[in-house]
């Protein structure tokens, strides 16, 4: 069997059964398709047990699709419902559900959809369990090894010509430094296949927009860099951000393909900052293969793609033993960002968090689905919860209304 992870409880766990489990595909009305945001939408999910105790998780992931990898029916031993293996469940046993789950669908999953899918599921047993013995999710995980994290707010582009997707990121990053972020990601994609907008714009042009952003932040503030899976090879990056070391960027994210691990190794070895990969990655074993033979500096395992918040804690501990810094990639709403601030208590080498308050965000169900009990205080830290599971409310209301499956 796999090593997995369940909470760590001071006494005896109260004798509760799963009894159901809800599927809510959430899309916000205002939804473009032509944006690269996957916050437009969510698959929030609902543990429910025989003692009245409930969680709530979400995924990162195509809604429709993972809504149908939990209910699917099973059709025999190496492709069962993960909704059928659930029932009657003990909610504690979280990494003894995992295995079942992860070996019961195997012959569907192993990666991918359905492991995205286990992360909704998985998060809410961890938000129930905490709920049911009045603790939050970091003590579970362990217990809280530090009482502050740091945020870091994701800046937003705008426009489709170059000077206002320059100058809407040079305001965001003037916004978020006023509201005492300490440091900031900037996306830099005016080309590829993620290309904001459609945009074509040369790679000077690229450099262009880092210097402009550092400029308006001053030094005083740490800056990364995302430019989504820009380049196809190692060389061709290269050739283009040699010369951004004077920009200080703490590291360059995803500008390779995510497969691409030879070609990582190649560009960690002379860049001219650290790189940083893994939103998309399922499994502690992809993160090996990215850390062992892309030789990333910086993992970011998602709490609600790579398996959940117990392998996400897997791939934290091994990046530890590697040497190796954690910075969470996470881009949904309240409910995703509260796991992840939890992860983060419990990793002292986990850097910053990606958060993104309600007056930086454009999507409509990062602001109005879930209010997290994280407090974003002017040093720019966030102190450690105290409320039982994630800590989050969620106002189903808003489920209600965008639910559209």
């Amino acid at each position: 069997m796999l090593k997995t992870i369940s909470p760590a409880l001071k006494g005896t766990a109260p004798k509760l059964k799963i009894t159901g489990i809800d599927c809510h595909v959430l899309l916000a009305p205002d939804y473009d398709a032509s944006f690269t945001s996957s916050a437009q939408d969510s698959l929030v999910v609902v543990v429910h047990t025989d003692g009245g105790v409930s969680g709530v998780g979400e995924c990162d992931a195509n809604p429709w699709m993972a809504k149908a990898c939990i209910e699917a029916p099973g059709t025999h031993t190496m492709g069962l419902s993960i909704k059928d293996m659930l029932i009657g469940a003990n909610p504690f046993d979280i990494g003894g559900l995992w295995n079942r789950i992860y070996l019961g669908t195997a012959m569907n999953g192993r990666r991918g959809m359905v492991i995205h899918a286990l992360s909704a599921v998985e998060m809410a047993l961890w938000d129930l369990c905490g709920k049911a013995v009045g603790q939050p999710v970091h003590a579970l995980l362990g217990g809280a090894t530090r009482d502050r994290i740091t945020p870091y707010a994701s800046l937003q582009p705008a426009g489709g010509r170059f000077e206002d997707y320059r100058d809407a990121l040079c305001q965001s990053a003037e916004k978020a430094k006023s509201l005492g972020f300490r440091a900031m990601k900037t996306e830099i994609t005016m080309n590829g296949p993620y290309a904001h907008n459609g945009m074509r714009e040369s790679y000077d042009r690229h450099t262009e927009v880092l210097a402009a952003v550092r400029k308006t932040i001053g030094y005083d503030v740490t800056l990364m860099v995302d430019v989504q899976y820009l380049w196809d090879d190692a060389e061709t990056c290269l050739s283009v951000i040699k010369d951004w070391g004077e920009f200080q960027p703490y590291f360059l994210e995803t500008p390779l393909w995510s497969d691409n691990v030879r070609e990582m190794a190649k560009l960690v070895e002379r860049a001219p900052m650290k790189i940083a990969f893994g939103e998309w990655l399922a499994t502690r074993f992809e993160f090996e293969e990215l850390m062992d033979v892309g030789k990333v500096q910086v993992a970011q395992p998602d709490v609600g793609r790579v398996g959940g918040i117990g392998e996400a804690k897997i791939v934290c501990d091994m990046a530890k033993e590697r040497g190796r810094t954690i910075v969470p990639h996470c881009w949904k709403t309240g409910i995703s960002i509260s796991g992840t601030a939890h992860l983060a208590f419990v990793t002292n080498h986990c850097a910053f968090i990606e958060y993104l308050p309600p007056q930086l965000c454009h999507e409509r169900l990062r602001r109005e689905l879930a209010q997290e009990e994280l407090i974003f205080e002017k040093d720019g830290t966030i102190p450690l919860p105290t409320r039982p599971g994630l800590g989050v409310e969620v106002d189903w209301d808003i489920v209600k209304r965008y639910t559209v499956a």
